[in-house]
Parts: C-alpha cells; structure tokens; sequence
C-alpha cells in the first residue's frame, strides 16, 4: 500500500501534542512536512545535523529492528514511534524516511520500527507486540528522551494497532498521545467492506466501491485457506510480486501452479476479479471473528488515557472514513479530535480540493504543532 501523504498530517499531529512553537513557526513546520510527505518526495540524504541509528530492539515477541533518528547531541527530546502501514519497504518507505527526518529536525528523538508481518501485508499480532515493545524501549531512552511518556503514531492499518497497542496496561503512563492515520476501528468491519462494498457507518449502510487492492491484500494473506497445499507456494509468491507491482515476476511464479484451483485463483486475483470469492471471505472473516476483534481497537478506547488523534480521506477506498466516526463516537467526552477531510486519498493528501479545505487541514495541523 502507498505510504498516503497524511502520514505527515500524522506526525503534524503528533508534533502538534508536544511542541510549543509560535502560530507561525507552527504553519511553517506543517508546510514543510506535508512537503516532505508528497507522493513525490524523495528521501534526501540527512543533513549533518541529524544522526540515524539502527538497532535490534529485544521485545517480548522476539527482536525486531528499528531505526531512531534525531538531532546531533541532542539530549532531553520528546519522543515518537512512528509505525509503517501496509508495504513491503517497511520502515524503508520511500516517504516514512523524509518524513520521520522532517520531525527530527524539529527536535523530536523518532524510533521506525519494522513490523515484518505488515511489511509482508499480514495484520497480525505481531504489529501490535513491536508499536507497544517500541514505545516501551524508547521510554526508558533516557540518554535521548526527557519524559518517559512518548507519543505513538501510525498509518492505515498500524493506525488501529496502534491504538489497541497504546490500550494495553503495560504502557499505562508511559503514552503521551496517539495519532491514527486512516485507521481502523473494527477490523472486521473494514473487510467486510472490501469485500461487499458496503460501509456500515453509525448512520446505517452506505454502498461505496472499495479498491481491489484491498481484496488481494486479504487472499494474500488466506493462501493456505484458499489454494490447495500444492500450490500454495507459487501462488503465494505470484501474489506478493503482484502487490510489490511487479508483473514480470508474478507471471514467472503464476507458470509454477499445477492445480486447476491455484490457477483459478491466480486469475481472479490478475484480473481483478476476486469479488467472485465474496462467499468464502465473508465466511473466512466470520470464522476469524475473535482474531479480529483482538486487533481493533473497538472496546478498548477508554483505557487509553492520553489524547487521541484521528485523520482520514473521507473518500478513503481501503480503510472507509467512518472508522474515524465510530472511533469518535466510542471516545465521547474523551480528550480527542478527530479530521475528515476531502484532501486526503487513504493516507495520501493528493486529491484536489478548495481553498477553504485546504486551509482547514493546514490549520487543524498547526494548532496542534
């Protein structure tokens, strides 16, 4: 999944919680950022004012890498893990690099985790093990940060899992806020929309096309569900090749099934026809209802006492914008704010809009800087 612009909105977001700059300083940093976010960023060499570190962090599920950026001889700073999405760079990502420099340039000390399991497109528990791990780790940074409590932000579906992270009582007083970009509430409720074209919003059901990238994301990870054992392999390395948007290789391992159902599959999946398989997806997701309730942060917003913040596109094809909705609506009186806006596609702002938008987003970004 392309790493949408709104990942800047996100660490605006964050920066927002924590820094104390004047109304224009505020705007400058959010232009900056979002600059530094757009689908045609590069990820620039550091400046000399910057120090990355790699690192292998312990966690209780296994170690994990990571990276830490942050200003040369810097001491005391606040603190940020920034959680990648859906894709296969991880922590890599062609715009996670600039933007987590953006923001250690404002100051703040940014770990980047890699989450393998999304980095492989599978949502599991695993994402939510490193978010929480890696908040834990850099709160006890003391050679870096200045307050055991830092801020936790993530993308598309790491948004979610961040939030399930920042729930869990092993991080009580160590969250200073989180940040979800374009993420879920209900996981299950999101599949369910990729693969009716439904949206089931707190205002009742809503028909919306959703984007078939999502429904190959899902197969991905059911291969041993769906294709015989055979097969498994080679339709599993057809599909990851396809999602890496590489065709040449996806063909080359779509030669190597045998069976009549692996073949079957794979051309659904080439031909963006994967709808066909509603039936069985829709039974996989309800069998798998307990797994997927343990990865949304449905029921669990109130043990999250830090404020909240929520961005999403309201055209948002993979992750509907009213997850956003309904994780307002379980926050209530809770210290939270919460953006849809039109600029944003998924976690990208590319989408034309007025003026008027425009000047909310960036407003809404620097109030919080």
């Amino acid at each position: 999944m392309r790493k949408r612009l709104l990942v800047a909105t996100a660490a605006l977001i964050a920066v927002a919680v924590t820094l104390g700059w004047s109304p224009g300083r505020r705007y400058y940093r959010a232009g900056k950022m979002l600059s530094a976010l757009s689908s045609s960023a590069q990820a620039a060499m550091p400046q000399d004012a910057l120090i990355e570190e790699d690192l292998t962090v312990t966690g209780a599920d296994g170690p994990f890498r990571a990276r830490i950026y942050r200003l040369k001889g810097q001491t005391g700073g606040r603190g940020l893990i920034v959680a990648h999405g859906i894709h296969h760079e991880g922590m890599n990502e062609r715009r996670m690099v600039p933007f987590a420099r953006e923001l250690a340039r404002a100051g703040m000390v940014v770990l980047t985790p890699e989450m393998t399991d999304l980095a492989d497109y599978r949502i599991t528990r695993q994402g939510v093990s490193v978010i929480r791990d890696a908040a834990a780790h850099l709160s006890g940074r003391r050679d870096l940060v200045g307050d055991t409590r830092v801020g936790i932000l993530g993308f598309s579906f790491a948004g979610g899992l961040s939030l399930v992270a920042a729930a869990d009582p092993a991080l009580a007083g160590h969250v200073a806020y989180v940040v979800s970009v374009g993420g879920h509430h209900d996981l299950g409720r999101v599949l369910r929309f990729l693969i009716r074209n439904q949206v089931e919003t707190p205002a009742g059901l809503t028909p919306m096309q959703a984007h078939d990238y999502g429904l190959m994301v899902l197969l991905y990870g059911e291969v041993d569900h769906f294709a015989p054992e055979p097969d498994r392999g080679a339709l599993r390395d057809s599909l990851r090749a396809s999602l890496h948007q590489d065709r040449a290789a996806a063909v080359a391992a779509a030669a190597r099934l045998t069976t009549d159902r692996g073949k079957q599959l794979w051309q659904l999946a080439d031909t963006r026809k994967l709808q066909t398989l509603a039936p069985e997806l829709e039974a996989m997701v309800s069998e798998r209802g307990a797994e997927l309730a343990a990865l949304s942060p449905h029921g669990r917003l109130a043990a999250i006492h830090a404020p909240v913040y929520l961005v999403h596109g309201i055209s948002d094809s993979v992750i509907p914008a009213s997850e956003t909705e309904w994780a307002g609506a379980e926050l209530g009186k809770a210290d939270h704010i919460a953006l849809v806006s039109p600029l944003i596609e998924h976690v990208e702002v590319n989408r034309p809009a007025g003026l008027g938008d425009k000047l909310a987003l960036l407003r809404f970004i620097a109030q919080m800087l």
